[in-house]
């Protein structure tokens, strides 16, 4: 079956096609995406922008094209953080529907971790053993811990690397706005660490995403040249020692360090400070970097679905 995932985040657009079928991995096929910054598309009432409201009903009619074009059979569509705690997040739903029929739906913020917990289950399987994954996007953080494919604790805190890049003046957090960084997303992690905590040291910790991706790399990954199968960490130690380095970095120097794409150079600093207080208050030594992730997620939460139903059929009388 092909599938289109169409993940409208608070960074970027990405329409995902995959062959699936239920058993099997997610191939996939072909894939389009465009940066919206819908986190930072965001008026001082907290509602989308005309602007942000413009680009996404354009990239999400081309998409639907794109998707025609690639034969898909049936598309997922969903929004994250950015849409999910908008003012005018109904009015943002209504309008792309209106202008081209697609119908978007809204995860929440515990639906994200759970359905990115499955896709990290089923990456690393289950000698993986006791889980917790970390997931930095551009408008929130998920975090999921568990030993099945559903995990025992999921949530979501508003500390997005987007969003916290929105909370100072210019394009680099001043010393104070820094120290008021820092304060506020340790104070978000640990208030509830203990949700993880109390069901043991997780034997596997995993982060995913781009912004993880982007730190990893950073601090000597292998390139994603290298394919999806090659091991790659993120570790504690090596993330503090580039932290001072990259706050003395100016936009343009972020922006040439591998694997950072110049329209997210701006969140290396809050997403790397996010990393480093996970690391720290989870007493982690490093991250496993997985490349699955919330699409992959929702591929695999459907496929299931799909099977489910047809298995529940079999034997029936006629």
């Amino acid at each position: 079956m092909r599938l289109g995932v169409l993940d409208i985040g608070s960074n970027t657009g990405h329409l995902l096609v995959v062959d699936a079928h239920g058993g099997a991995a997610p191939l996939p096929a072909y894939s389009f995406k465009q940066p919206l910054r819908l986190a930072e598309h965001l008026d001082d009432a907290g509602d989308v922008t005309e602007q942000g409201i413009e680009a996404l009903v354009a990239f999400t009619r081309d998409s639907v094209a794109v998707a025609e074009e690639k034969g898909v059979a049936e598309m997922l569509a969903f929004a994250t953080s950015a849409v999910r705690d908008a003012g005018n997040s109904q009015e943002v739903l209504d309008r792309v529907h209106a202008e081209t029929g697609v119908e978007i739906e809204v995860l929440p913020g515990d639906d994200e971790a759970r359905l990115t917990f499955l896709a990290v289950r089923r990456w690393f399987g289950w000698s993986a053993g006791r889980l917790a994954v970390f997931d930095i996007g551009g408008g929130s953080l998920e975090i999921a811990a568990g030993l099945d494919e559903q995990p025992y604790v999921a949530w979501s805190l508003p500390l997005g690397a987007g969003r916290l890049a929105r909370s100072y003046s210019g394009d680099r957090p001043t010393d104070d706005e820094l120290r008021e960084m820092r304060r506020t997303i340790r104070a978000a992690i640990a208030e509830d660490a203990g949700k993880i905590l109390r069901g043991g040291r997780p034997e596997m910790a995993v982060a995913t995403s781009k912004t993880f991706r982007s730190l990893a790399r950073i601090c000597g990954a292998a390139p994603s040249g290298e394919g999806l199968r090659v091991r790659r960490e993120l570790s504690l130690a090596e993330l503090r020692r580039w932290i001072p380095k990259l706050l003395d970095m100016s936009l343009e120097e972020l922006s040439e360090l591998p694997g950072v794409s110049p329209s997210r150079a701006h969140q290396i600093i809050p997403g790397a400070l996010v990393a480093e207080a996970c690391l720290d208050i989870f007493d982690l030594p490093s991250f496993e970097i997985c490349p699955w992730a919330l699409r992959e997620g929702l591929i695999l939460d459907r496929m299931d679905h799909l099977s489910f139903i047809g298995d529940s059929t079999l034997g029936r009388a006629e």
